[in-house]
């Protein structure tokens, strides 16, 4: 996934999703749903993730588990826990993702009001309104 490179200002401890759920999104799979609204700038998550250097993934190419990696630096990358690996792509995406990297944690931003029963989406490639082809088929 992306390659969102910018630092959130403030190193926070990593915090579970509320006001969110994950189900079944209709020709998408699965993903991460709105129960209540959420403001611009409202952080969703802030999801730990493993940094693991890229040499120890080539085992993993081809798997499904090599679609769920995010680009952490020039040598690693990351896998997210909490939710942050069930949120879908879209362009335009109504999130964003920070990589805080001193906090080895993923920081999921609203960038535009969502609201209750609205998919939760990211542009894999970083930001929002990217508009390069991704890896697989959208819908």
């Amino acid at each position: 996934m992306g390659s969102e490179a910018e630092q959130p200002e403030a190193a926070a401890d990593p915090s579970p999703p509320t006001g969110l759920a994950v189900c079944a999104v209709p020709g998408r799979g699965r993903g991460v749903v709105a129960l209540r609204t959420f403001r611009a700038g409202s952080v969703l998550e802030r999801a730990p993730v493993l940094v693991v250097p890229r040499a120890q993934l080539a085992p993993l190419r081809g798997t499904k588990l090599d679609d769920y990696w995010f680009w952490w630096d020039e040598t690693h990358n990351a896998c997210a826990l909490g939710w942050a690996s069930l949120y879908n792509h879209a362009c335009p995406a109504n999130a964003t993702f920070q990589l805080d990297r001193a906090g080895e944690v993923l920081v999921i931003t609203a960038v535009r009001d969502i609201a209750p029963g609205t998919e939760v989406t990211i542009n894999y490639h970083g930001r929002p309104d990217d508009p390069a082809p991704v890896w697989f088929p959208t819908t």
